[in-house]
């Protein structure tokens, strides 16, 4: 329960405790009936003065200057409960809550991202940039509304080795999990209990020391991704092919740059299978040029593939596309010609 709820319950308690308070007041120094002590009680507690139910006695009006002061500081407790949640926003952040993990709870094939570090804020960048559906779920308050200003992100705040946590990101129905907590303890045991939970899901990893690779691999971890590896390769890259580097920071950096080196892959039904290349017409139809194939069946990747090259369930074609045109590939890869 959170401070709103418990400051709300506590009024309502309050409010509660003096109307039961006046109530039994009322029953045993005047001899009420139950409802006209509760009527009594009411109307004094409201101060809306419409007279005494029955004679007061002088032990009787004790009592009701005491239910009126009572009552009165209930009332202003309320008001002053209603007034902070108004002003300082909480009641505002409560219900931003509440939509969000509606939000949550509705998500169906979305990536979990794990950390919100500074690995995490370009892994965040990239995802809004894609338009691709992610819930993160970090620690640090404040490291989340340093990410807010990126754009609309979902978030829990929580520690995601609790496998509570994670199910409440909704890990059985989302389609992949990036983990990229510093420590690397903490991100084989996030692989573990992710993997147990959805048997199915891409995982994948940040790792800080090599020696613990096969480790990560073991627990469930489809990728695992080494700062220092990547970091190196980078530099040697810049040094070795520098222009190159530079084509795909266009797609992969630029703020404005929508195109991406994007794939898709050739489900069970597709009007695709059993085509070549060349048949599809997807240079013509679509405008993308498709520079690698990954087939199905050998598991090998073909770089500049050949037009005559047949196309088969599950194979995975790649290529630079933008938004609208890595969508249209995948409603012609799904939908049968009428």
């Amino acid at each position: 329960m959170g401070a709103l709820e418990r400051r709300i319950l506590g009024v309502l308690i309050a409010f509660g405790g003096v109307v039961a308070a006046g109530t039994l007041g009322y029953m045993i120094l005047e001899g009420w009936p139950a409802l006209d002590a509760v009527y009594m009680t009411v109307i004094t507690i409201g101060s809306v003065g419409y007279g005494e139910v029955h004679p007061l006695s002088p032990n009787g009006r004790v009592f009701t200057i005491g239910l009126i002061v009572a009552g009165l500081g209930v009332m202003g407790y309320g008001l002053s409960t209603v007034t902070a949640f108004l002003v300082e926003g909480q009641l505002t952040d409560a219900l931003r809550k509440r939509r969000m993990e509606r939000s949550i709870a509705g998500l169906r094939d979305h990536v979990i991202l794990v950390g919100g570090g500074e690995t995490g804020k370009h892994i965040v960048e990239e995802l809004l940039k894609t338009d691709t559906p992610f819930v993160l779920i970090e620690r640090d308050a404040g490291r989340v509304a340093s990410l807010e200003r990126l754009g609309s992100i979902l978030y829990m705040l929580g520690d995601a080795t609790d496998s509570a946590v994670l199910e409440q990101a909704r890990i059985a129905d989302a389609r992949g999990l990036i983990t990229t907590i510093p420590l690397d303890k903490d991100n084989l045991f996030v692989i573990l209990c992710a993997r147990e939970l959805n048997p199915k899901i891409r995982i994948i990893s940040r790792l800080t020391d090599e020696q613990s690779r096969s480790k990560f691999i073991r627990a469930g971890a489809d990728v695992v991704v080494s700062e220092n590896l990547i970091g190196g390769l980078r530099m040697a890259s810049e040094m070795l092919r520098p222009h190159v580097v530079s084509f795909l920071d266009a797609m992969l950096r630029e703020t404005g740059s929508v195109v991406r080196v994007e794939e898709v892959q050739i489900p069970a039904g597709s009007p695709w299978i059993g085509k070549t290349l060349a048949e599809t017409q997807i240079r013509e139809r679509v405008g993308v040029v498709i520079f690698g194939l990954r087939e199905a069946a050998s598991e090998r990747y073909l770089f500049n593939p050949n037009p005559n090259a047949r196309l088969s369930a599950g194979d995975v074609l790649i290529g630079c596309a933008d938004r609208e045109q890595i969508a249209t590939l995948r409603r012609l890869a799904t939908t049968r010609a009428t």
